[in-house]
């Protein structure tokens, strides 16, 4: 039964959806009459160390649902990622305001430390209730079918590169796209969806459950650009050799900057050394001049104008539904999507440990036998997740005109 006071956080990377969630969650448990307060830590974990909590039981219903629909994390977020000891921290500030449900919007890390308080909660047999409320744009999430702010990032890229198919198509030559996701090729794949004629870009897509091999990629270009006089080519930034090493270690080796992220992983994001590193490889190795790249970085988590209304949907629902079932259950959890049908949802509340700390790549079945490109498997899976609307593309058609002078 839900009661006394509530706490809503948010960690990890920001989503376009992320606030339809914590929305859902507070709006829900507000519905309550045995809820006292609806609190939200200011900064994820990290606030509630500091105890830097917002008392959203104040917050009008109008005011919520404006910042439901504004992209962001609107209670701020963290890349702490607790232990142990971390996670006692946690827990002293969780019992000195009486906390007796904790809902934590989040992925694997966000999973995992939901599984440490909740072990630590019932080693001091303190009633707490913890649910976790998935979120990601990398989709890697064990379990479910995918996870929210997966599909409106997914729609940027897929929009983004038919804008630079376009692009390509008018002033022709080798672009390069550098996509998030380090260990799944998900968002990167999703550049499939920007297609519509036949010769149109990606004409080649590298993803991190593949191997990269230079070569290979340099006579996948040649033989691109060869048959159509450009190339359009989505990679994904975790991309790594057969040892494992990331590609992107390779430049950051030769000048001698190897910037780590919060968790001691080499920092693939922020900074255009892949796109560098293989254009300059094209340019080299190929002879082909006209190579660009561009690394899209932190664009296609928040950007605006660019949400899918089903991504928004089941946001806002996974929200509601991990409120209903620490109303309803007993147990905590974590709040997973199903598919059934062509195109429906349901949700489930799964053990915590069996989301906790793993990760999910794409499956086989998605990715093409020379490792260089998606299946229609994978766009069949993707389309309805991108919602209603997306934009069309149209050409001219070739009624030419015989020439004169250059027959």
């Amino acid at each position: 039964m839900l009661h006394g006071k509530v706490l809503v956080a948010q960690g990890g990377g920001p989503t376009a959806v992320i606030n339809e969630s914590m929305v859902g969650a507070v709006l829900e448990s507000r519905k309550f009459h045995g809820v006292e307060s609806v609190y939200g830590a200011f900064h994820g974990v990290n606030g509630i160390v500091n105890e830097d909590f917002l008392d959203l039981t104040r917050e009008t219903t109008h005011n919520l649902e404006l910042v439901a629909k504004t992209p962001c994390s609107a209670l701020g977020s963290t890349r702490d990622k607790p232990d142990g000891k971390y996670c006692a921290e946690i827990f002293k500030v969780l019992q000195a305001h009486e906390i007796s449900t904790f809902f934590y919007i989040g992925g694997n890390d966000s999973s995992d430390t939901l599984r440490i308080l909740n072990e630590q909660a019932e080693a001091e047999n303190y009633q707490l209730r913890c649910i976790h409320i998935p979120k990601t744009i990398d989709n890697d999430l064990v379990i479910n079918d995918h996870t929210p702010g997966f599909p409106s990032a997914a729609r940027f890229v897929a929009n983004a590169f038919a804008g630079v198919g376009l692009d390509n198509w008018a002033l022709p030559g080798v672009y390069v796209g550098i996509v998030m996701g380090r260990h799944a090729g998900f968002l990167t794949a999703a550049s499939a969806l920007g297609r519509k004629y036949d010769d149109d870009g990606p004409h080649l897509i590298y993803l991190p459950e593949r191997s990269f091999k230079m070569d290979q990629f340099l006579t996948d270009v040649k033989n691109i650009y060869e048959k159509t006089g450009r190339c359009v080519i989505a990679v994904s930034e975790g991309i790594h050799d057969e040892k494992g090493e990331p590609m992107v270690t390779k430049l950051a080796k030769m000048t001698g900057e190897m910037e780590k992220d919060a968790h001691g992983n080499i920092q693939l994001s922020g900074t255009g050394a892949l796109a560098d590193l293989l254009t300059s490889a094209i340019k080299e190795k190929t002879g082909i001049k006209r190579v660009r790249g561009d690394t899209f970085g932190y664009l296609q988590r928040s950007f605006l104008g660019c949400v899918s209304d089903v991504d928004q949907r089941e946001a806002r629902e996974v929200g509601e539904k991990a409120v209903q079932y620490a109303q309803w259950s007993r147990d905590s959890g974590s709040v997973t999507i199903h598919r059934s049908g062509f195109y429906s949802v349901e949700y489930k509340l799964s053990e915590l440990s069996a989301v906790a700390g793993k990760t999910k790549v794409m499956a086989d079945e998605f990715i093409n036998d020379r490792g260089n490109h998606v299946t229609d498997a994978f766009l069949m899976y993707l389309r309805p997740l991108l919602g209603s609307g997306m934009p069309d593309v149209f050409r001219l058609r070739p009624n030419t005109v015989p020439k004169i002078l250059r027959k």
